[in-house]
């Protein structure tokens, strides 16, 4: 009989599960997801930026899939795991399983600060990065309007907290957009009350790469205008006001929270399978301490067996997609009689994008980086979008981007609201 596999969340390795597993008569695949695509997280941030469009990163679930004969796509969020019975609740009705393959990744961690949370610019997902681009794009139009100098500098100031990756891409997108787009379309602006802020409680950023990296992306932001505050942190956000760990304060109407994530919480499983960052502890083949036939993969789940890494995998794409191969291998391993495979990761290295021409790549041997680095960037994060149409759509907007400064996408956009239905 075919076994029934639910896999919950349609990331990284959610989609390299599935096309393990694609068109196996062995196997009944059903995925969950609360949207109905998926997206390429690495690129959100030039969504939020207005530098290229959402549809160039995200692609239909059902599109994706009208092929696979063994696979069916459930729209819904998952509330609660029920072990014992082998079914998973979700908002949207009930599924059933004979393996569970818990894979919907993260949240944004604000480290228990009530403020932050209500009040920040998380950008985990397409909705914030859309809502944190139209924010950004009405406080350049409330600053043009603002004739008082105390109050456009507010405006004008934007503070990024974490010096990740994630929040040094995006700190080197403001500081080039300020220099190629606003001082032309925003003439009304004083451009000297603009300050972009990157902040980090640690002493270097991008604090897990090489020294190389580090030194490379502190100089450029550098030189780019961008305010670098290390060894501090964000203590709380009120009235308009970052007030950071050595008393000083940041006048500001943007925070942008990059600075940490935690994984979400899943009702049913057992307690002693919720490790460190409520990650899933995992077993060398992926499979949830405390159960016998649920999974966990990518983001969400912390293996502590690897010896190359006894403190846990990075939670990076890489990983989340080794793990789905491995995983779809052992899989069909069970089914054949054959031994399962434990899980091991090859760290291919990481890299991050600084300025237009400059990115910096670690490999596990050495590192560079300069222009062949932002083009090694650009090749790597096509490779990995679904479609073809989209890698090749993407390739042309950031040709043209790149060569003109000048992206035409600055919409602001309001989802219209309480639309009465007749």
């Amino acid at each position: 009989m075919k076994k029934n596999i639910v896999i919950v969340g349609g990331g990284f390795a959610g989609i390299n599960l599935i096309r393990s597993l694609v068109n196996n008569s062995d196997f009944q695949v059903t995925f969950v997801d609360q949207n109905n695509y998926h997206f390429f997280p690495p690129l959100i941030y030039q969504v939020a930026t207005s530098f290229i469009q959402a549809s160039n990163i995200t692609y239909p679930f059902r599109k994706y899939i009208v092929d696979y004969q063994n696979v069916s796509f459930h729209m819904g969020t998952m509330t609660h795991v029920h072990q014992e019975e082998n079914f998973i609740e979700t908002d949207t009705g009930n599924i059933h399983y004979d393996y569970l393959i818990i894979a919907f990744g993260t949240e944004t961690n604000f480290f228990g600060m009530e403020n932050v949370k209500r009040c920040a610019l998380p950008m985990k997902n397409i909705e914030e990065a859309l809502y944190l681009r139209n924010h950004l794009l009405l406080t350049l139009e409330e600053a043009a309007r603002n004739k008082i100098k105390h109050l456009s500098g507010k405006l004008q100031n934007i503070v990024i907290a974490g010096g990740g990756p994630t929040g040094v891409e995006l700190a080197g997108m403001l500081a080039e957009m300020g220099r190629f787009i606003a001082e032309k379309e925003y003439p009304e602006i004083k451009l000297s009350l603009s300050h972009i802020y990157l902040i980090d409680a640690l002493p270097t950023l991008l604090s897990p790469m090489s020294k190389t990296a580090q030194k490379t992306a502190y100089d450029a932001l550098r030189k780019l205008g961008v305010q670098i505050l290390l060894d501090v942190s964000v203590q709380d956000f009120v009235d308009n006001q970052v007030i950071l760990s050595d008393g000083k304060t940041i006048d500001t109407e943007t925070l942008i929270w990059t600075s940490g994530v935690l994984g979400r919480e899943v009702p049913g499983l057992p307690e002693i399978s919720i490790g460190k960052g409520r990650r899933i502890h995992v077993d060398a083949y992926n499979k949830v301490k405390g159960a016998e036939n649920i999974f966990a993969l990518g983001d969400i789940c912390l293996q502590l067996n690897d010896k190359n890494f006894p403190k846990g995998h990075p939670q990076l794409a890489q990983v989340a997609i080794q793990q789905a191969k491995n995983l779809g291998r052992n899989f069909r391993n069970i089914n054949a009689g054959k031994p399962l495979k434990e899980f091991t990761y090859n760290d291919k290295g990481s890299m991050a994008i600084i300025s237009k021409f400059n990115a910096v790549v670690d490999l596990p041997t050495f590192s560079f980086k300069g222009f062949f680095a932002w083009m090694t960037w650009l090749f790597i994060h096509v490779l990995p979008l679904v479609s073809f149409r989209s890698k090749i759509r993407l390739a042309i907007d950031w040709f043209i981007l790149f060569i003109t400064n000048n992206p035409s996408i600055r919409l602001i956009l309001h989802p219209k609201k309480d639309v009465s239905r007749k």
